[in-house]
């Protein structure tokens, strides 16, 4: 009986850090919650989970995610310590916030100067190295993403997004409450020459 007890608390913590991740953990969180390193592979031919890439599960019965790549890439990204090091940013932040039409074709990612991979890049995905400050990321679940006005001025200073496309992000940002007009004043992160062209785009400039 105790063992049986005990078994169950470890799939309860095991979905207790899945579920706020829709669904997904690492293998290290796995460990985590009480299951032996050695037992993964039982877990996956048993079809309790499903193995997305190395070090990486999904509860097989968890519901389907709203981002499942997302989720999976910010897990991927993470360093020894288990800490996922990537923030969506640039075109992937707009299409989380739905501003604009822009559809990217790829999940664009800033992570740290140092971030470093024995494996190869994945080729979903498209790497910006930079420093984050807290108030610029937003948590969603499972991942995070730059704030709007962080993607914007990225973007801006890229020179990567057709103009049209810009501009409707800044109109929709600043109709939706994202941006404001202080909130830009008071960004001192943000370069002057990005801060106007931003309200060039707001004018329609």
């Amino acid at each position: 009986m105790p063992i049986i007890h005990r078994h169950k608390t470890s799939f309860d913590r095991l979905f207790d850090i899945a579920e706020g991740q829709q669904g997904y953990f690492t293998a290290k969180q796995a460990e985590k919650a009480g299951f032996d390193a050695k037992n993964h592979h039982y877990h996956v031919r048993s079809g309790n989970w499903i193995r997305e890439r190395r070090g990486v599960y999904r509860l097989s019965k968890f519901p389907i995610a709203e981002h499942p790549d997302m989720v999976v890439f910010s897990l991927w990204s993470r360093d020894r310590q288990d800490r996922p090091q990537g923030v969506y940013s640039h075109e992937t932040a707009l299409s989380v916030y739905r501003l604009s039409d822009l559809m990217p074709a790829k999940l664009h990612m800033t992570v740290p100067p140092d971030f470093r991979r024995n494996a190869p890049i994945p080729g979903v995905l498209v790497l910006h190295r930079g420093r984050l400050y807290a108030d610029e990321i937003e948590a969603m679940q499972g991942f995070r993403v730059t704030r709007p006005l962080k993607a914007i001025a990225d973007l801006i200073a890229s020179g990567t997004v057709a103009q049209d496309l810009l501009r409707q992000a800044v109109r929709q940002a600043f109709q939706r409450g994202f941006i404001t007009g202080p909130k830009l004043k008071t960004a001192d992160r943000i370069p002057v020459d990005v801060k106007k062209k931003i309200k060039e785009l707001r004018k329609g400039i």
